[in-house]
């Protein structure tokens, strides 16, 4: 995605309408569980990037997510958007010694940024990054036998895509396994009128991620709901 696109008029990545009530939660349950090497990822991500920083994914989805894969028992999982690595870290820290977390990214730059953190998390074991983009990285992983294999998949790579990508993503997970694709309420603008001002941004992910849904929704392989968790995340559980 364009850095340029990214301005101080994007707004909150949370849905939450209140700020106060979102200050709540970071600073009653989210800031108080984070490592302080994850706070000081965050703090170099914005450093670097300022107000690109917005693609890190929110600390309170990140801990979901965790918790989730150690209620999963899982030990195999796929990320596909890396960027300086928030998420993956959360992951990887959250399979077992012997669990394993694959990432996709084209951008090394950013995931370099995160390489020192990976590595003081003493989890540089677990995670494979595969540098390409997402279709590219996802065929790779196809024809070298991963079909089947990952018990999850968080897909948060180029928003335009992610209907393209499905397919490829029910070969990969498990029966019973799931698939998140994030920002699928992307800043709350699914819900507003097709004629409203928007940053342009968010203007060009806005259709094909309402396409998406209906599609998911409508797809009889998997279930799925939609989280009204940063700016929405859909889980998708494979039924065969």
């Amino acid at each position: 995605m364009d850095s340029s696109l990214f301005t101080a008029d994007l707004p909150c990545k949370s849905l939450l309408q209140s700020e106060a009530l979102l200050e709540y939660i970071l600073r009653t349950s989210s800031y108080p569980q984070e490592l302080e090497l994850l706070k000081q990822l965050r703090e170099a991500t914005v450093k670097k990037y300022n107000f690109k920083s917005v693609l890190t994914v929110p600390i309170d989805e990140a801990q979901f997510l965790g918790m989730l894969l150690k209620v999963m028992n899982a030990k195999k999982t796929l990320e596909v958007g890396v960027f300086t690595g928030y998420s993956i870290i959360t992951t990887a820290l959250a399979l077992p010694e012997d669990g394993k977390v694959v990432g996709i990214d084209p951008d090394r730059e950013a995931y370099e940024v995160g390489v020192p953190f990976i590595k003081k998390a003493g989890v540089e074991h677990k995670i494979h990054f595969i540098e390409a983009d997402g279709m590219s990285g996802l065929k790779h992983l196809l024809e070298n036998g991963e079909e089947g294999t990952f018990d999850f998949i968080f897909m948060d790579a180029d928003k335009d895509n992610y209907i393209n990508y499905h397919d490829m993503l029910l070969k990969l997970v498990r029966v019973g396994g799931l698939i998140g694709y994030d920002n699928t309420l992307w800043f709350g603008t699914v819900a507003l009128d097709d004629e409203a001002p928007l940053p342009e941004v968010l203007k060009r992910s806005r259709g094909p991620l309402l396409e998406l849904n209906s599609a998911l929704t409508a797809d009889p392989r998997i279930e799925s709901t939609i989280l009204s968790i940063g700016d929405g995340i859909t889980l998708c559980r494979r039924l065969y």
